[in-house]
């Protein structure tokens, strides 16, 4: 019995991992709204990966209950406790989302200023467009939804710049690695900045993108629907935003 507590802690930590990529990757194909119960989805990951250890700690008490563990048992309690650590990644990731969440959700408060150079070098901050609409978009070179919504944002920018409306693409990877995707890939007339200068955390601390800040002419936030929506309900948003103290 102490040999299979070992051999149930050293499994733990492949298991630990293993049930989570499985339970994120089933739970998110099953799921009819990713933006809504990723809190569910993520939590169903920490279950999931804390079996393994509950599996060993089992065993552990069942050996514990024929004579005091030795310290083969023992050691496999220890790596039962490193794959119980695993859970730290979902748990930080949905304390992140719930942050994220309610940033987004903030509306009617001031937008907090930021001020940073594009992957150009032209020096850019939300000040220089006071009684604009500025929509700021948080995205990655490695995000599908994000080039896929990237195409989108440029027509409304194109369409609605005459209303007053500024779009900015807000990326916190290497600058090198930005302009080689923009040449590569992807270009937008709207400029794409980068964090090298000012820039607060609300636009940056981002869990799942793209993530969409709208500020209105006050410069105050205002809400707008996320990835996952269809891309008109965003760019109704938008009008109806412009469309107020004009």
């Amino acid at each position: 019995m102490k040999y299979l507590v070992l051999l149930a802690g050293i499994l733990s930590i492949p298991a630990a991992a293993y049930l989570g990529m499985q339970t994120y990757a089933t739970q998110t194909r099953a799921s009819v709204d990713v933006t809504q119960d990723f809190v569910f989805r993520l939590s169903m990951v920490v279950l999931a990966m804390a079996v393994p250890f509950v599996v060993t700690l089992l065993l552990a008490f069942a050996q514990r209950r024929k004579g005091p563990l030795r310290g083969v048992a023992k050691a496999g309690l220890i790596f039962a406790a490193v794959s119980l650590c695993l859970t730290i990644v979902p748990l930080r990731g949905l304390v992140g989302r719930v942050q994220q969440a309610r940033n987004l959700s903030t509306e009617g408060v001031p937008a907090p200023p930021f001020e940073t150079v594009d992957i150009d070098g032209k020096m850019h901050r939300l000040s220089d467009h006071a009684g604009k609409v500025v929509l700021v978009n948080a995205w990655a070179t490695w995000c599908a939804p994000c080039r896929e919504e990237m195409p989108a944002l440029d027509r409304l920018y194109q369409k609605r710049k005459g209303d007053g409306l500024m779009v900015f693409g807000l990326s916190t990877e290497k600058l090198e690695l930005q302009q080689k995707f923009v040449k590569e890939h992807l270009s937008v007339s709207y400029p794409l900045l980068t964090v090298d200068g000012n820039v607060p955390s609300l636009y940056k601390d981002i869990q799942r993108w793209p993530a969409l800040f709208l500020i209105d002419r006050k410069g105050e936030l205002q809400t707008v629907p996320q990835a996952g929506r269809e891309f008109e309900k965003i760019e109704a948003a938008v009008d109806s935003v412009l469309a107020e103290s004009r």
